[in-house]
């Protein structure tokens, strides 16, 4: 139970760390340690933040939880677009995220051709069209909002 803790813990980590939007190390920087070798108080440092969001939200530790399972399974180049991914959620506004989880939920209701379709529309619309979309066109209320902004 520790490990599956200690590898939801990193993984959630990785997952949400404010570090990730930094820039890449520089080539030659010295590689940073193995989990193993880090001090008890890095390692503290890393899983206080995550704990914390454990105990103060039970209602969402089976998504934390998931989410950690996936980013395990996930290969780096799906790991580096999750990140990328997240880092442009992080700088919408709550307008753009609205479209967003509008245009997701739409999506995912449509086969290739229909999506082709829609993101050419979408992408000749002005900001008052997709405004208008949106409001036709809202994303379900049972849809996640997404992560909180990270401040």
């Amino acid at each position: 139970m520790r490990n599956a803790l200690t590898s939801l813990a990193f993984a959630l980590l990785i997952a949400s760390a404010p570090v990730l939007a930094a820039d890449p190390p520089a080539a030659d920087a010295k590689p940073l340690p193995a989990w193993e070798q880090l001090t008890p108080a890095q390692r503290e440092t890393l899983l206080a933040p995550i704990r914390d969001r454990w105990n103060t939200q039970p209602d969402e530790r089976a998504r934390m939880l998931e989410r950690a399972q996936r980013w395990q399974q996930m290969t780096p180049e799906q790991r580096q677009r999750a990140r990328h991914g997240m880092q442009r959620w992080e700088s919408m506004n709550p307008e753009q995220r609205e479209q967003t989880r509008a245009l997701f939920a739409k999506m995912r209701t449509l086969d290739e051709a229909q999506r082709k379709e829609l993101k050419a529309k979408w992408r000749a619309m002005s900001p008052e069209e997709r405004k208008a979309w949106v409001q036709a066109n809202p994303a379900p209320a049972d849809m996640p909002p997404g992560p909180p902004p990270r401040h």
